[in-house]
């Protein structure tokens, strides 16, 4: 009796069109659609591992702590944990420098410093600005000032000017890069004020402050990791680089009130790789963004004087745009630019 029993894949079952064809069809391509959603939700589930945010200054730095703060608290609103991972060097460009060659899907992240804006004009670099990265949202900006160690013969931005007119070259600063913000607002100030002064550049604002903490320079031009040395009594706030004076030291002028018309702020925030899908641009966008209602990134942000800068995705694209092209009329001016 069981030779009259039709097997599947034998008679007319098998041939196109059969009744019992159409039948297996829909149940192998059910069957499919089943397996492959669990796959498809998963992928879809971002961040469904930890990220990695990078930070392109040494660690124990102004921006270091910043960076972490918003890691830590991006972390607990994403639900997974974003790693701070330290890339200093090269006046900042590290994290630039990775972000090219990532894959563009949200685990890769980094700070994008204003370098990114000044430095193309004055050498070659591994990135096209306005081409290979996606500008998620900006958080905040720098509160930059030169100081100098508490025991300085020079009290004053007048002093100082002073004395590097009757010594040309003589007075040295150490600053975090060539190209970064603190070089280029002192160069501008100097070239405003008329003196030549020599510049030192390190990794980042922990040498730096270990570099006029030591001696090995007159001045510094940093981010407020200068602010516990001020505070301390250690060294001297001369002028800070705002449009306004600041609120923890309300007594230091700005270098624009004096006359000099510096003034400076580097807006930053995070930053990714081209190419990233817009659902978790937008998920990256709104967790970063939540962690300015966070009262330990605001205590961070206030601990080292800076400011809450926002700007959404849309916005902070268009910020990098111009800041680019206003960035090499002042490489320009200040002689600069790269020869070609």
């Amino acid at each position: 009796m069981h030779s009259n029993r039709r097997h599947p894949g034998a008679g007319e079952g098998s041939r196109p069109g059969a009744p019992g064809s159409t039948t297996r069809r829909r149940f192998a391509l059910g069957t499919a659609a089943a397996l492959a959603l669990p796959f498809g939700a998963r992928a879809q589930a971002f961040p469904a591992r930890p990220i990695r945010y990078i930070c392109p200054w040494p660690a124990g730095g102004s921006t270091d702590a910043v960076i972490r703060a918003f890691a830590e608290s991006a972390g607990k609103i994403l639900g997974q944990q974003v790693i701070v991972d330290n890339k200093g060097g090269a006046g900042g460009l590290l994290g630039a420098n990775e972000l090219v060659n990532a894959r563009p899907d949200g685990y890769t992240l980094s700070q994008l410093p204003h370098g990114v804006f000044r430095i193309p004009h004055m050498q070659k670099v591994q990135f096209d600005v306005l081409k290979d990265f996606t500008w998620i949202a900006c958080l905040t900006g720098y509160t930059f000032g030169l100081v100098v160690p508490a025991d300085s013969p020079l009290k004053s931005i007048a002093d100082l000017v002073a004395y590097a007119k009757a010594n040309p070259e003589k007075l040295t600063y150490g600053h975090t890069g060539i190209g970064t913000s603190p070089h280029l607002a002192v160069e501008e100030f100097a070239m405003r004020a008329g003196i030549k002064l020599t510049h030192v550049p390190f990794k980042g604002n922990a040498d730096n402050m270990q570099a006029i903490l030591g001696g090995h320079v007159m001045a510094a031009s940093d981010a407020t990791g200068w602010g516990p040395h001020v505070q301390a009594g250690k060294l001297r706030l001369l002028a800070t680089y705002g449009s306004k004076r600041t609120k923890r030291w309300p007594e230091v002028p700005t270098l624009d009130e004096l006359g000099y018309k510096t003034v400076s702020d580097s807006p930053f925030g995070v930053c990714g790789p081209k190419g990233m899908e817009p659902a978790v641009v937008r998920t990256l966008h709104d967790a970063f963004r939540k962690t300015l209602d966070d009262p330990a990134v605001i205590a961070t942000l206030e601990k080292f004087d800076q400011t809450i800068i926002t700007m959404d995705t849309e916005t902070y694209t268009r910020f990098a745009r111009d800041t680019f092209a206003a960035e090499k009329a002042t490489i320009e001016r200040l002689g600069l630019a790269a020869k070609t």
